[in-house]
C-alpha cells in the first residue's frame, strides 16, 4: 500500500546543504513505492523537475551571513485547503524551525510525526543570538516542537547529545544518514577532466574539503596544516569546494599564511559527478570539524576509498578507527591537525591502505539508510493504528 509522506526541511536545492542532501535522498529513493512530497520555502526562479512534488511556500531572505531564505508557514491562507487535500500518513521533519511548526498546523489524528534532529541548534544560537533570553526563547521554540512529535531520530550519537542539551528528556532512536555515491573510484578519464578544470597539479597528493566556507567548520585548522607542512617541504595541492559567507576571508588567510600557491577556492559545485572525481583524486579528506552531526562528506569520501583527517570526539569520527579507516587528531589545534596531515604527505601508501578500510567500514549507501527508516515508518504507523483501535 502506497503511503502518503511529506517531507518538511527549512532547505532544500537550489540551497545546498547536508540536511537538504538528505531529504532529497529520502525523496528519490522512496518515490517509486510511495507519493512524497516536499515542502519547503520558496527561492525565486527555481523550476522543480523531479519524480516527486514539491511545495513552496513563501518566504524572505535571512542574513547574507546565514545565507538562506526563512519560510513563513503562516503567510498561505490556502495551505489549510491543500493539506487537507493530501492527509498525510508520516510527516517527516528535517527542521525544528518553520518546518516544525507547519508539521503542528497539517497534521491530523491518524498521522505519524517524525522529526530528525540534524543540527547543534546550541551552539547556533550561542554564536548568532547575542543574549542569553532569547538564546533560551530560540532553545523552548525549537524544543516544543520537537516535542509535539510522535518520534524523534537524530543521526549520530553525538547529535543526541545535543539533543539534551536543549533540554529534550524523551527517548530518540538513532537514525544514520547515508550517500548516494556508490563504491569505487570515478574513471581516469573523469578524473583527468576535474583536475584539468579545477586546475590540480599531476603527481602531488591532493588534500581536499567539501562544505559550507564558513569559519566554524574548523576549516582554518586544514589551513594552518597546510601552511606548517609546506614550511616542512611536502609538495601537495589543497583545494576547497564550497561557498559560504566567509570564503573571501579565507582566500584572503591563504594569501596572509603564504598557501595561496598551493590552494583553490573554486565555490560550490552541484555536480556529483565532479565531486566523485574529486573525491577519488583526492590523497586525504580533511574536515576536522567540530560542529556538524553527522558528516555526510566523510562517507562521500570513504565511496572513494579516500580517508578523511577528523576530530577526536566529533559526530563525524563515530565509528573510525585511529590509523586504521581514517586519521584522529586528538585535540581541536592546528597541531593535532599538522600532525595527522604529515602522516599522510609522508606515507601516501598507507593513506591508500586506510581509505580502502575506510571504504569497507566506513561506508554507508543512501539505500541501506532509507531502507531503515521505510521500516521504521511501517511501525510506527502499525502502532499509531493499534493505538486507534484500542480507542
Amino acid at each position: 500500500m502506497r503511503r502518503k509522506i511529506a517531507l518538511l526541511n527549512d532547505s532544500f536545492p537550489p540551497k545546498i546543504d547536508g540536511v537538504a542532501n538528505t531529504v532529497y535522498n529520502y525523496a528519490k529513493l522512496l518515490c517509486d513505492r510511495d507519493d512524497i512530497t516536499v515542502i519547503t520555502p520558496y527561492y525565486p526562479n527555481v523550476e522543480d523537475n523531479y519524480n516527486f512534488n514539491v511545495d513552496r511556500y513563501f518566504s524572505f531572505p535571512a542574513s547574507k551571513r546565514i545565507g538562506y531564505r526563512v519560510g513563513n508557514p503562516m503567510a498561505f491562507t490556502n495551505f489549510k485547503y491543500f493539506f487537507k487535500k493530501n492527509k498525510f500518513d508520516i510527516i517527516h521533519v528535517h527542521s525544528p524551525f518553520a518546518s516544525g511548526v507547519l508539521s503542528r498546523i497539517i497534521r491530523r489524528k491518524e498521522t505519524v510525526v517524525i522529526v530528525t534532529y540534524h543540527t547543534k541548534f546550541e551552539e547556533d544560537f550561542q554564536k548568532r543570538l547575542k543574549t542569553s533570553f532569547m538564546q533560551k526563547i530560540a532553545t523552548r521554540f525549537i524544543r516544543s516542537n520537537i516535542e509535539a512529535c510522535d518520534e524523534v531520530w537524530t543521526v549520530s550519537d553525538g547529535a543526541a547529545q545535543s539533543l539534551r542539551a536543549i533540554g529534550y528528556s524523551g527517548p530518540y532512536f538513532v537514525m544514520p544518514n547515508g550517500t548516494d555515491m556508490p563504491k569505487g573510484k570515478a574513471p581516469e578519464s573523469h578524473i583527468s577532466a576535474v583536475c584539468e578544470k579545477y586546475g590540480i597539479p599531476a603527481g602531488i597528493p591532493l588534500v581536499l574539503f567539501v562544505g559550507r566556507m564558513m569559519w566554524y567548520k574548523n576549516v582554518r585548522l586544514t589551513m594552518d596544516a597546510c601552511a606548517e607542512a609546506k614550511k616542512r617541504g611536502f609538495k601537495f595541492f589543497a583545494l576547497f569546494v564550497g561557498d559560504g559567507y566567509d570564503r573571501p576571508d579565507m582566500i584572503k588567510y591563504a594569501k596572509d599564511i603564504g598557501i595561496d600557491d598551493v590552494t583553490s577556492f573554486p565555490g560550490a559545485t552541484t555536480d556529483r559527478a565532479d565531486l566523485y572525481a574529486l573525491y577519488s583524486r583526492a590523497t586525504v579528506f580533511s574536515f576536522p570539524s567540530s560542529y556538524d552531526t553527522s558528516g555526510l562528506v566523510v562517507k562521500e569520501a570513504a565511496a572513494c576509498a579516500c580517508p578523511s583527517i577528523l576530530l577526536r570526539g566529533s559526530c563525524a569520527s563515530e565509528g573510525v578507527v585511529d590509523g586504521f579507516s581514517g586519521y584522529i587528531a586528538d585535540e581541536e589545534t592546528s597541531a593535532s591537525v599538522t600532525q595527522q596531515l604529515i602522516k599522510v604527505l609522508s606515507n601516501p601508501d598507507k593513506a591508500a591502505e586506510i581509505g580502502i578500510n575506510a571504504q569497507e567500514h566506513v561506508y554507508v549507501s543512501w539505500s541501506d539508510s532509507v531502507e531503515k527508516a521505510s521500516a521504521r515508518y511501517d511501525f510506527l504507523l502499525e502502532q499509531k493504528r493499534k493505538s486507534a483501535r484500542k480507542k
